[in-house]
């Protein structure tokens, strides 16, 4: 990707995939450069102040350096500030917004389609096909050698999601010890190793706590995962999963309803969780998806850092979406 067109003030980023948003934003910060500056707003910010947008687009460098924004979780709140921004005298630094699943009829994506100084790309994750390319690219980024059976259970495993099955590559590829300059064949056996398919773990009861706002539950799970020893990491995955099933239970039910729509997911609901699936696909719309999908996501990547915060981060994030969940259910 070549760096953005003056003439380009916003990207707008949506769609139900956000992993393959988030790594559309990673090539616009590799054209920009490694010394550019990137500022960090998020929908809230844009609510409370709608001038801030602009006001930063115009701004100047303190280095000099080349600048641009990047705004996450935004949805409707931030209309009034994108509006701002495109009617602006000036502008100069771009800025990119990613927005989660938002509707290509919201006011916000329309805005985006309609403005010449914007654009606007839809993500959808990606078909088996699609997601077997991306897991081969990145092994050979790697330098793994994947068999085609490796590299169908990588996908599978991650749901063919982008960023995990990214993190699922980089793991195999530190077991393996590969690198560009020295390739490595990766084996079934150390990706079952490393694969969270191995943790024994029922995470069952901890899912349903986490999506129905069961808050003394989930302090219960909390507290058996850490004296058996178990890695918070294991329950990411599980909870992106639900995450993702509450999407495509609200994607179907506007042509369906919601109660077609769940009977319509067939195997994909185990039949002991249908019933706290149903409450929590009314009390998680389809706007509150895509802000919970970015925030198990960031967890999920926290586990995968270990300079980061780890277990800590995700354990935060587990309470603050019961805790919300909660509040939902009054």
């Amino acid at each position: 990707m070549d760096a953005p067109s003056p003439d380009v003030r916003l990207f707008l980023l949506y769609g139900p995939d956000e992993a393959g948003s988030m790594a559309l934003v990673k090539r616009l910060e590799r054209a920009m450069g490694d010394q550019a500056e990137r500022i960090d707003l998020d929908g809230a910010t844009l609510r409370g102040d709608p001038a801030r947008l602009a006001d930063e687009a115009a701004s100047l460098s303190m280095f000099g350096d080349r600048r641009w924004i990047r705004v996450s979780g935004a949805g409707e709140e931030s209309v009034a500030a994108v509006e701002a921004l495109l009617t602006a005298p000036q502008a100069g630094n771009p800025v990119v917004i990613v927005a989660g699943a938002i509707k290509a009829t919201s006011k916000l994506a329309k805005l985006c389609l309609d403005h010449p100084a914007a654009l606007a790309y839809a993500s959808y994750a990606p078909d088996d096909k699609d997601a077997a390319q991306i897991v081969a690219g990145l092994a050979r980024e790697r330098g793994l050698r994947l068999t085609p059976d490796l590299v169908r259970r990588i996908a599978e495993a991650a749901g063919n999601d982008r960023a995990l099955m990214a993190g699922e590559v980089e793991k195999l590829a530190l077991y393996c010890d590969a690198t560009p300059e020295q390739p490595a064949n990766a084996s079934a056996e150390a990706f079952d190793a490393l694969s969270a398919e191995a943790v024994e773990a029922d995470v069952g009861p901890l899912v349903n706590a986490v999506f129905g706002g069961d808050i003394d539950t989930l302090h219960h799970e909390l507290s058996m995962m850490a004296a058996s020893g178990t890695a918070l990491a294991s329950v990411t995955r599980p909870l992106i999963a639900r995450a993702t099933l509450i999407g495509q239970i609200h994607a179907e039910a506007e042509r369906s309803g919601l109660d077609r729509a769940i009977e319509a997911m067939g195997r994909a609901i185990f039949w002991k969780d249908k019933p706290a699936v149903q409450r929590q696909a009314r009390a998680w719309p389809l706007d509150s998806v895509a802000r919970l999908m970015h925030r198990l996501l960031e967890a999920e990547r926290a586990t995968r850092d270990s300079r980061g915060p780890g277990d800590i981060a995700v354990r935060q994030t587990l309470l603050a979406i019961a805790r919300q969940a909660a509040r939902s259910r009054g």
